[in-house]
Parts: C-alpha cells; structure tokens; sequence
C-alpha cells in the first residue's frame, strides 16, 4: 500500500509540475490541486484535507500577503501622484549611462541589505527603489527580477539568521558554518556577473566584453578579499571591536535620521497647509516615500505593515492637494488589484505546505498518532537513498536539485527541516549535510516560481513567473553543483 502511495505522490508531483511548466495548467489552479492530490495520495482522509489543507493552507502566509497588499498600495499612490514616475527620471540621471556597472552596483546593494534583511515586505521595500533605477538604464524586466532574485539568494546566504537550521537542528557552530557560506557566496556571485553580461547582451546592448572582464575580475578580487578577512582573517577580538565601533555609529545614525525625519515631516505638513502642492508638480521631499519604510525597517525596527502605512500617509500629506483624499482610497483599492494574483498563488502555496509537512501544532493527535502522513511516507524513501560517496554524492544531488522547485522534497522550506533528521540519521555527516542543503538551496531560493519574492516580482515587472524559472536555472543549478563539489572535497571522504 506505501509503495502506490508514493508511486502516486510522485506521479501527481511530476503531473502537476509538467502541466505548469507547460503551461496548460495556470500556477493558480494547479499549486490548490496539487496540495490535495497530494494529501490524498498520502492516505490523509477526505475530512481532514478539507479542514487543514483546503481550509487552513490559504491562511498559513498571510502575513507575507498581508505585507504584500500594503506594499501594493503604497506602489499605487506613488504611481499615481506621479512620485514614481520622477524617482524613476532623477535615478536615470544620477546612474549616468552604464547598465552593467549600474546592475552589478544593485546587485551588491541587495546582497548588503539582504545579509540582514528577509521577508516579503523588505523585498517590497528594497524593490520600490531598486526596480525603477534598474529600468531606467534599459535593463530588461526579466533581467531585473533575475537580477533582484540573485541578490537576494547571495544575501541570505551570509544571513546568520538563516543558519539557524544550521546551528540548532545539526549542532554546528557558526565557525563550522561561515566557511561555506563564504565558498557559496562566492560562487553565486561570480555566476551573478556573468548572468548579468549575457542578459544584457540579450536586452541589446553594446557592451564591451574585454572591459567587463577586467571590472568583473577587479569586483570578484576586492570582494573575495573582504569577506575573506571577516570571515576567516579576523580574530573574534578585532571583529568584536569592530561591530562595538560600527553600533556606536548606528546609535548616531539613528539620532540624525530621526532629526531629519521629523524636519522633513514639518516641511511636508507646512507645504501641504499652504497648499504650495500643485498638479503635474512634485516637490523633491516626495521623493522620501519609496524609502521611508525601508529607514523605518532598518533603523527603527518598525512592523513592515505599520511602515507600509506611514509610508502611504506620508505620500499622501507630500503631494496633498485639494480634493486629494480621493487618490489616497483609489490607491488603497486599485493597489490591493495589483497584487492580488500574488496573494492568490500565495493560498495555493500555503495550502503545498501544510499537504506536505501538516498542519503543526494543529494535528490531532488522535488522529494521526504518528506524525503527518505525506511527510512520514517520503522519509524513508529519502533515506534508503542517501549516497555517501564523494562523486555519487555530487552526481545524484546535481541531478536531482530540481526537486527544490515547486516546494519538492529538497526544498528547505518545503520538506527541508524534516530531511536534515533523516540525512543525519542515515549516517551523512552534518557538515556535508549542511553543504547539500545550501548548495541546492540555491536553485529554491533563485528559481522557485513558489517563493512569495518570486510571485511578487514577476508580477511587478508584468512577466510570468515560469519564464524567470527557465531563465535563472541554469545558473542557480550550476552554483548547486560546484556548491556540491565544495561540499563533496570538504567533508566526504571516499
């Protein structure tokens, strides 16, 4: 009997996969559909998937729709006031002409950002400023989000935050940890130059590939160098030091931006009673609004939400004018429009991973005495094929790293935790472990079309989430396979 039940988990995986990568099956149908083949493949009865699956999985991300919906409509009254539209022109004029030197220096601010950073609402945040700079200089709306998503990979991957499966469920130490993370980093980013050469060479334009080369090399030395010395030159006394010298900086900077906030605040209230804000007109203080939250994030600590709507507010009193509350409700409602297909696929994703890891503390224990049904057919299965051997290590996991995508069972946020235990309890050591999840991590959090940053992006530069899978995966599914080499030399031996 388990044996047909993964024989049909797998062929309602592989089906549905198909049928979306084909695209006969629009994401937004075939992710629900799925979801419930899925726990009812894996023995899970009809009444539960109705409750926990179908009824639950909608709810399970709705905090990152939630943050989406906001984020939305503050893009609506920047759209609409024409506050974007002028952000966009003085980032043009201020990025001068160079798309490549224009992409790499995003790119590396994204990666700067997302070290600290994660979730829906700081992509959205970061998004507001980058994307605008980005299309400004030519650069494709594919290339953009390929760009952002690369960015945001390399980030979370020196993320300390993001090591916490790491650090906890396989007992390594930071120390164990950072030198890989640093390879990874590494390798991603190198790959990151050169996807970001040809994507432009395929957008039209006429680059000098000698040039590139020789800046490229320059990047990847400078970069290499600096994160070498703070990762593994710096003792723990200086980098101590360091970080003590960096937080008195913060403190100052805090008080500053604070200052200037609530100056530019009077400007913008005392312009607004005035009413000096006149149509087709828009004050250079508007152009705080796309960056507001992101301050408020990062130096504060504030609710993404709460800063989406000081965000909104101060737009509003930055271009106010009579009669002008009627753009602040349009906004709140065609900017909830924009992103609702975002929101939507996000249900079926939610609904993915309950069907996949259960409902958590939500089991009845009555009912499902040992553990969620799906999740306990496919361990084993998982086990029984875990390879030991240096090249039969590298080999299976290059080939099968496609099976991160659509919440498959190498996704770390799909079956990943689950499959830590049991890598480790089939005799992987755990550095080698944390080396397979890392490097294949690469190809979810790059290529996914279920991540919510993926969604939402495609979604705001109007191109289909497939496209950016098949255009990112050969470079996130070579960085999962020289990641694995790395891993294989470092902690196999055959």
């Amino acid at each position: 009997m388990q044996t047909i039940q993964i024989i049909l988990i797998f062929l309602s995986f592989a089906g549905l996969t198909l049928l979306m990568v084909t695209r006969l099956l629009p994401a937004l149908l075939a992710l629900p559909l799925l979801a419930v083949l899925l726990a009812l493949a894996g023995g899970v009865p009809l009444n539960y998937v109705l409750e926990y699956v179908v009824g639950g999985g909608p709810a399970k991300l709705s905090g990152a729709y939630v943050v989406a919906l906001f984020g939305g409509m503050l893009g609506a009254i920047l759209q609409k006031t024409g506050v974007a539209e002028n952000f966009i022109k003085k980032g043009a004029e201020l990025s001068g002409d160079n798309p490549w030197l224009i992409s790499v220096t995003m790119l590396v601010l994204i990666i700067l950002l997302f070290s600290t950073l994660g979730g829906l609402g700081a992509i959205i945040m970061v998004a507001t400023i980058v994307l605008p700079v980005l299309v400004s200089v030519g650069v494709g709306p594919l290339t953009t989000v390929g760009i952002f998503l690369l960015g945001i990979s390399i980030g979370g991957t020196l993320n300390v935050g993001n090591w916490a499966l790491y650090t906890e469920v396989m007992k390594l130490k930071p120390e164990q940890v950072r030198p890989f993370a640093l390879i990874i980093f590494a390798i991603v980013f190198a790959l990151a130059l050169v996807y970001i050469t040809i994507q432009l060479w395929r957008d039209g334009h006429d680059l000098n590939f000698k040039k590139l080369a020789l800046n490229g090399a320059g990047i990847l030395t400078l970069g290499a160098g600096a994160v070498a010395l703070w990762g593994l030159g710096l003792s723990n006394e200086m980098r101590l030091l360091m970080m003590g010298g960096l937080g008195n900086v913060f403190v100052a900077l805090q008080w500053g931006a604070g200052v200037g906030l609530i100056a530019l605040l009077g400007l913008v209230g005392y312009r607004a009673s005035l009413g000096q804000n006149h149509k087709g007109e828009v004050h250079w203080s508007a152009f705080l609004g796309p960056v507001l939250p992101l301050i408020l994030i990062l130096l504060y600590n504030v609710n993404f939400v709460a800063a989406f709507v000081i965000g909104l507010l101060y737009v509003f009193l930055a271009t106010w004018r009579k009669g002008h509350l009627n753009v602040l409700i349009q906004s709140c409602l065609e900017g909830s429009a924009m992103v609702m297909p975002a929101v939507i696929l996000m249900f079926g994703i939610g609904m993915i991973l309950i069907a996949i890891m259960g409902p958590g503390g939500d089991l009845p224990k009555e009912a499902f005495p040992n553990g969620w049904p799906v999740l306990k057919l496919i361990q084993p299965l998982v086990q029984a094929i875990i390879p030991k051997h240096p090249l039969v290590y590298v080999l299976m996991f290059s080939l099968l790293a496609p099976l991160a995508l659509y919440r498959g069972p190498l996704n770390l946020w799909g079956m990943g935790f689950g499959l830590a235990t049991v890598f480790l309890a089939a005799g992987l050591p755990p550095t080698a472990v944390m080396g397979l999840l890392m490097s294949v991590g690469q190809v979810q959090g790059i290529s996914d079309p279920t991540n919510t940053q993926n969604v939402w992006l495609a979604n705001e530069m109007r191109v289909d989430v497939q496209k950016v899978l098949w255009n990112t995966l050969p470079y996130a599914w070579g960085a999962a396979s020289l990641g694995l080499m790395a891993s294989a030399s470092l902690y196999l031996r055959g």
